[in-house]
């Protein structure tokens, strides 16, 4: 009797401990799954479907690039603000396409986040017309930003009520078929089309690259991935203790892509090479033909890593993540130069139009304080470091070098300008939110932004932000006031109020969130994460 009762004694222990493990352990989860579902394959090579062998003796439309970064800062580029670490870093060929086409110094981001800023660009809406309200992610990833994490008194909010059987799993977390994305319509209008890179807008078969008008993708499905795997003896890693998200990435991200829906695979070396590389290989494929191709660079998202060689070129910088950080910045500006040389050499450089631009700003918890200035605000804030974005634009012969514009512009308006220079239709049975920005200024008198109960607009020189949490109007005169330091909101009640109607009467045409926003979290405006709490420090709570 006295063994089964020590038997069974052992059974609850182990039972106990297994279950203190999986609380331990569950935000691991979903990289757990995904292995198991789709273990990562050795790296093979990608065939890329071969255009003609000669170019078209008569004239033919542009081919058209499209380049976006990820969480890249508005002083990441030292066009804008002198880069990384004071200046140390700096990015010649990203400055180029401004100088030699259009710098649109006044263009903004979609959203402060990164996948409704790409649901945007790619269908030429508000995303919130659509319910694309939030950027997709798992819901343990959501969950998991609560554990052990806060900023002095403020704590992140977990609505577990909002589970229910109606949120969609996470692979169904996308920009809906029946939406048209520019490469769809291109695409009638005669372009090869090609992704690589991030698409982050739906992992199931019906919502990835392939089945949204792309012939070819190669593609990180996810919101990331690790550029080298953890071990590779080409990675300098740099892991940020303080931060939640970088926890769960560093657990569940894999160095992996997927070629037309395939199983996944490593790429070979640095993920930002891979891109570069591949980039390189389908313009040579494709140099006789009109093509359109979405190059979506994961870099410099989170998790910091760079390469050895990209790394021993700063020993400058003497702050570890601040320095491998600059050296994903350095390469991927040295492999865009690249992919421009490509053009070049193909023989297509003048027919080419290539716009470059940031899904957002950069991200406050990356632990650098400067990487949006001279603007306040991080990544997943309506303040100007949050989307106020790059947007450059190059097509020699077409746009004088060196223009500059300041018409109220951005990620809303690529869907229209692509479509007009590859002489595609736009959709007339919706509203189109899109301008053709080539053609002249932007004539919109308002940009809208919203992420649950945080609602922002930008009205001629006027920008409001409203908040939930804390209960608050901002008002900035972008005028005389770029950086948002001095709130007229108390001065000017009349102001706020008609900035408040507006942007209630744009609500009520939005439509629904697919998935509802699960976590609340507290974000500081003019400090990063990893920063000591002081009272009396500005915040927002993201809804996302």
């Amino acid at each position: 009797m006295k063994k089964r009762w020590i038997a069974l004694g052992l059974v609850a222990l182990a039972a106990v401990g297994g279950y203190q493990a999986f609380e331990a352990n569950k935000y691991r989860l979903p990289g757990i799954v995904q292995d198991w579902r789709d273990p990562v394959q050795p790296n093979r090579a990608v065939a890329w479907q071969q255009g003609p062998a000669t170019p078209p003796a008569a004239k033919r439309p542009p081919n058209i690039i499209l380049i976006v970064a990820d969480d890249m800062g508005w002083n990441d580029i030292s066009l804008n603000g002198g880069g990384v670490a004071g200046g140390i870093v700096k990015t010649p060929n990203i400055d180029a396409l401004a100088r030699q086409g259009v710098d649109f110094t006044t263009a903004y981001a979609a959203n402060a986040t990164c996948s409704p800023s790409r649901a945007a660009m790619l269908t030429g809406r508000y995303p919130t017309r659509f319910g694309f309200e939030y950027t997709a992610v798992p819901v343990e990833f959501a969950e998991n930003l609560t554990h052990g994490s806060g900023i002095g008194p403020l704590k992140p909010i977990f609505h577990k009520e909002l589970i229910t059987d109606d949120i969609p799993d996470y692979p169904d977390m996308g920009v809906p078929p029946g939406e048209v994305t520019i490469a769809e319509a291109v695409k009638a209008a005669g372009y090869h089309t090609i992704h690589i890179g991030k698409w982050h807008l739906g992992e199931a078969p019906r919502l990835q690259p392939q089945a949204q008008g792309f012939d070819e993708s190669l593609a990180v499905l996810a919101g990331g991935a690790k550029y080298l795997t953890d071990d590779d003896p080409d990675a300098v890693n740099a892991k940020l203790p303080w931060d939640p998200i970088d926890r769960f990435i560093w657990a569940n991200l894999r160095q992996a892509v997927t070629f037309n829906g395939s199983k996944r695979f490593h790429p070979k070396g640095h993920m930002t090479d891979y891109f570069a590389d591949q980039a390189i290989e389908a313009i040579e494929a494709n140099r006789n033909r009109p093509f359109f191709m979405y190059l979506a660079f994961n870099a410099p998202h989170t998790p910091l890593q760079a390469t050895k060689e990209e790394y021993a070129k700063l020993p400058q910088i003497k702050d570890k993540k601040t320095r491998v950080y600059g050296a994903m910045i350095a390469q991927l500006d040295r492999r865009i130069g690249d992919v421009m040389a490509e053009l070049k050499r193909a023989g297509i450089d003048d027919n080419t139009l290539v716009i470059f631009t940031s899904d957002n700003g950069g991200a406050w918890y990356n632990g650098m304080p400067d990487l949006n200035a001279p603007y306040r605000g991080w990544k997943a804030t309506f303040f100007e470091g949050g989307i106020r974005t790059p947007l450059f634009m190059r097509w020699p012969g077409h746009i004088a070098p060196g223009s500059t514009r300041g018409d109220l512009t951005g990620h809303i308006d690529l869907f229209a300008t692509i479509a007009a220079a590859a002489g595609a239709k736009l959709p007339t049975d919706r509203v189109m939110d899109s301008q053709n920005i080539l053609a002249g200024p932007a004539t919109r008198d308002a940009l809208y932004w919203r992420s649950g109960d945080y609602r922002a607009v930008r009205a001629g020189d006027w920008k409001l932000q409203v908040t939930k949490r804390p209960e608050k109007v901002r008002l900035y005169n972008l005028a005389t006031d770029p950086t948002e330091r001095h709130d007229l909101s108390v001065e000017q009640p009349q102001r706020v109020a008609q900035l408040r109607a507006m942007i209630e009467a744009q609500n009520r045409d939005m439509a629904k969130p697919i998935w509802p926003g699960l976590i609340e979290g507290p974000i500081r405006i003019d400090v990063p994460m990893n920063a000591p709490w002081r009272d009396g420090q500005d915040y927002i709570y993201w809804t996302n």
